[in-house]
């Protein structure tokens, strides 16, 4: 089974509120084996509105639709949808109550504009709404069935779970699809097609789907597949990610199950230092406390974090953290030399088991011939050794920041490990 899903709302297009339905919904839609084929925002004109509509007609089995049931003139769903369904508007004395009871609670005046919000298309079905007071319209046209709910996220969400997918579920027999999505650092999208091209040409014989999602300091291996046993598709896709780990075991840092938040890179970092019970600190400039912040987002970082210096000037770096001034007149603050001396002081000062120097050129200005706008140098400093790494990031000033900090987090990582 397929679907659309259909977000009504100005505020969409002008990008004033972010589409957070759409994503819930298509989860919570992939998560019963229904296929989304369509995502769209409209804009709260009859045109627009009907235009979506039409196009949707015998196309899907659903069309899930949100937003403009609210009591105010800008709010025209209703009215649309009646039109569509060659259908009128009657006063439902249940939601009519709904809505008495909602202001009641709240010692609110129930106003005659209020009371519209019981009116719903004589033909179809409709869905309360325990959250708020707009009710929810089912109507079927032809092959397609239509779905309209509020664009408030918490009265859509209750809706969907408590009555529109139990009766999906109930009337339908479902296929399975699942998702599992492979967590890497350390390498960039085309060199890590590259190492993984036979394993990728593999998974096409096994009717399993590979996306490649991209984003600063990561790329995420998503292995789709569908078909009638959930399990047997788990464990299809749980053996071809156990073969990708024997390919390219120093890239992978962490597995996620589809509709499960991303395991964050700091996260992982922290719980495996938690394990392990030792200690970081870090010394860091072109990042400016970026890399830091990260620890410390971490609920309970304080077990593992000891101490973050952000120092700027080589000044600062020689008075605070001991940095030998000949480093700079002969390397520069950019170097291997510097960002060695940081990491080992920065672990010494404070007593820690890692220290990270982390120094470069994030831009837009400073770049130089040899060392051009993105050059970051990188230090990892333990009681036994210590480990250094280049970066040419060459990105912007954002992007080189968020990539220097992810980088040094996964070094750390594949360090512990």
């Amino acid at each position: 089974m397929n679907a659309q899903i259909i977000s009504i709302g100005d505020e969409l297009l002008i990008g004033q509120i972010v589409n957070t339905n759409s994503v819930w919904m298509a989860q919570e839609l992939n998560k019963l084996g229904i296929t989304v084929t369509k995502i769209s925002a409209v804009p709260d004109t009859n045109e627009g509105i009907t235009d979506s509509f039409l196009e949707a007609l015998n196309k899907v089995d659903f069309v899930f639709i949100t937003g403009g049931l609210g009591p105010t003139k800008d709010d025209i769903t209703k009215k649309v949808f009646s039109a569509f369904f060659e259908t009128t508007l009657i006063i439902n004395n249940e939601i009519l109550q709904d809505v008495q009871r909602f202001f009641s609670i709240r010692n609110k005046e129930l106003t005659e504009i209020n009371k519209q919000q019981a009116l719903v298309p004589k033909n179809g079905i409709t869905i309360r709404n325990k959250c708020g007071t707009a009710p929810g319209m089912w109507v079927k046209k032809e092959k397609t069935t239509y779905i309209s709910m509020p664009g408030v996220p918490y009265e859509m969400k209750e809706m969907m779970l408590e009555s529109i997918l139990p009766k999906i579920i109930s009337e339908n027999t479902l296929p399975s699809i699942f998702h599992k999505t492979v967590l890497t650092s350390g390498i960039g999208e085309s060199a890590l097609s590259d190492l993984i091209e036979n394993w990728e040409d593999n998974l096409n014989t096994q009717n399993i789907k590979l996306a490649y999602l991209p984003q600063p300091g990561m790329v995420r291996l998503r292995l789709s597949t569908k078909g009638e046993n959930k399990k047997e598709l788990e464990a299809l896709i749980n053996k071809n990610i156990e073969l990708l780990k024997t390919i390219i075991p120093e890239y992978i840092f962490g597995i996620e199950n589809y509709g499960s938040e991303t395991s964050l890179m700091q996260e992982i970092v922290v719980e495996k230092l938690k394990t392990l019970n030792k200690t970081v600190s870090v010394a860091e400039s072109c990042t400016g406390g970026y890399l830091s912040h990260l620890f410390t987002s971490v609920p309970g970082a304080s077990a593992v974090f000891k101490s973050g210096v952000v120092s700027y000037s080589n000044e600062l770096k020689t008075k605070l953290l001991n940095i030998e001034e000949t480093i700079f007149s002969n390397y520069g603050a950019v170097s291997k030399e510097c960002v060695t001396q940081l990491a080992n002081n920065i672990k010494n000062i404070t007593d820690s088991d890692f220290g990270i120097g982390i120094s470069g050129i994030a831009g837009p200005s400073g770049g130089t011939e040899e060392k051009p706008v993105g050059t970051v140098w990188l230090a990892i400093a333990t009681n036994e050794r210590t480990i250094t790494k280049k970066f040419n990031f060459g990105g912007s000033r954002q992007f080189n920041i968020i990539m220097s900090a992810q980088s040094a987090l996964n070094e750390l990582r594949r360090l512990i490990e």
